[in-house]
């Protein structure tokens, strides 16, 4: 199971003891997975349609506590490989439906579709994490945090999801942005911090705590890499390094020898031969006295410069001969 479907079956089992928080609920689900339907006899129907049996049998124990409706659940089997079935509610046509629709915010008082959230929907903070849970249950999903940070609620309307984005907003530290996929707008987080407190919000709390275990067990990996490349970077710099500078010295001992440096150039030279893949600064610790890593490095400096001018040397001398 996907970490947003344990995500799911978690909110799903929350059921708030609250009627305010219990219609807010409802009326995001309907919302976002509920299509208005027309019957034969031209009145008005409403069915939810999720992939999830628990979201369903939510549904279902909401529009009777809050309602007392006697809905009907129709499963549709899908016949494609590998997909879930469908579980469809269907509230019928009643004559207090309009009424219903309204308290739910799909439509104003004059039975046109509400664009955006009914405000007294989400009047208290309590209402406002129930409709934030509903609309995530109905059209939201997580990515796990072993991949990319990602959370999204899809939905299909542009003034809805500005409405949505905005009471995310509301609580701290979370900045929803939203997006335009083809004809359906994302209102989505990317960080992690923000996915954090918004699973903390809607009551995921479960899900909250192995979303951060598994964060932390990533940061510290990705910490521990870090390290290891800093530190083979380090270590192929050290080895670089004493390539050139045995290189200098060879030059050195080939064309003049190293006893014709001074001893203090002669010292550092012969130990460098003697420990090719040791630091600088040990090498100053071999000294004796010892001497700092900045004083080895800049009789190092010494012998390259030597080592230049005897190969520029070296050079115009190959020159006369050619031209003799």
């Amino acid at each position: 199971m996907s970490f947003s479907m344990q995500t799911k079956d978690e909110l799903a089992r929350i059921f708030p003891e609250k009627r305010c928080c219990q219609k807010a609920e409802l009326a995001a689900l309907s919302r976002v997975d509920g299509t208005l339907i027309i019957s034969t006899n031209h009145r008005l129907g409403l069915q939810i349609v999720t992939e999830n049996a628990a979201v369903a049998r939510k549904i279902i124990r909401l529009g009777k506590q809050v309602f007392g409706l006697d809905v009907e659940l129709q499963i549709k089997k899908s016949m494609r490989l590998k997909k879930s079935n469908s579980y469809v509610v269907r509230i019928p046509s009643t004559a207090r439906l309009q009424e219903i629709l309204q308290e739910l915010g799909i439509l104003d008082n004059f039975g046109q579709i509400r664009p955006g959230i009914k405000k007294s929907l989400i009047r208290n903070s309590c209402c406002r994490r129930s409709y934030l849970r509903g609309a995530f249950l109905g059209a939201g999903s997580v990515n796990s945090p072993e991949g990319n940070y990602h959370l999204e609620i899809i939905v299909n309307d542009n003034t809805y999801a500005e409405d949505l984005a905005a009471l995310m907003n509301r609580f701290p530290d979370i900045q929803a942005k939203i997006s335009s996929r083809k004809n359906w707008k994302i209102v989505y987080l990317k960080e992690s911090e923000q996915i954090v407190n918004f699973l903390n919000v809607i009551g995921a709390h479960q899900a909250l705590l192995k979303f951060e275990n598994i964060r932390i067990v990533k940061g510290m990996r990705n910490q521990v890499n870090r390290l290891v490349n800093c530190e083979t970077a380090n270590l192929n710099k050290i080895v670089n390094a004493s390539m050139k500078q045995l290189e200098n010295i060879k030059i050195i001992q080939d064309m003049i020898g190293l006893d014709k440096l001074p001893l203090r150039l002669q010292t550092i030279a012969s130990l460098r031969l003697q420990n090719p893949d040791v630091s600088l600064k040990e090498l100053g610790e071999m000294m004796d006295p010892p001497i700092g890593k900045s004083g080895v490095n800049h009789r190092m400096r010494k012998l390259e410069e030597l080592a230049e001018e005897l190969k520029l040397r070296g050079q115009e001398i190959s020159k006369t001969m050619k031209k003799g």
